[in-house]
């Protein structure tokens, strides 16, 4: 009894509001299950980018310490790892790099799907 809907209208947590609001169609209900998705899929691609740029950082100053130790020590040995350092930063730097082009496109999607929930 508690749990059957009232005059057969389904109801559905609203993404703005604290309260329940009738859904209009399944296309509505379809769209919001989407832009909760998507918002899933941003806040762990954001997180994702939070310990990118903190590895980013650190492997960065560690670039910059073995790029010194290179020129300081001339030899084969700290020229190769100055190399394989500035390697993996270009390495994490195309990974930021995907990341905040991810979290673009899916905000672009978000704003289109939002776009769709409106008209």
């Amino acid at each position: 009894m508690g749990s059957t809907p009232i005059s057969g209208t389904l109801r559905q947590f609203s993404l703005n509001t604290l309260k329940y609001v009738p859904l209009s169609n399944f296309a509505d209900r379809f769209v919001e299950r989407r832009l909760r998705r998507g918002t899933q899929t941003i806040r762990e691609l954001q997180d994702e980018l939070r310990i990118t740029n903190d590895q980013l950082e650190f492997i960065l100053d560690d670039a910059r310490d073995k790029e010194v130790r290179a020129m300081v020590a001339e030899t084969p040995n700290a020229a190769l790892e100055h190399h394989e350092a500035q390697r993996h930063l270009e390495v994490i730097q195309r990974h930021r790099d995907h990341l905040l082009k991810a979290i673009a496109d899916h905000q672009v999607h978000q704003d289109q799907l939002l776009d769709k929930l409106i008209n």
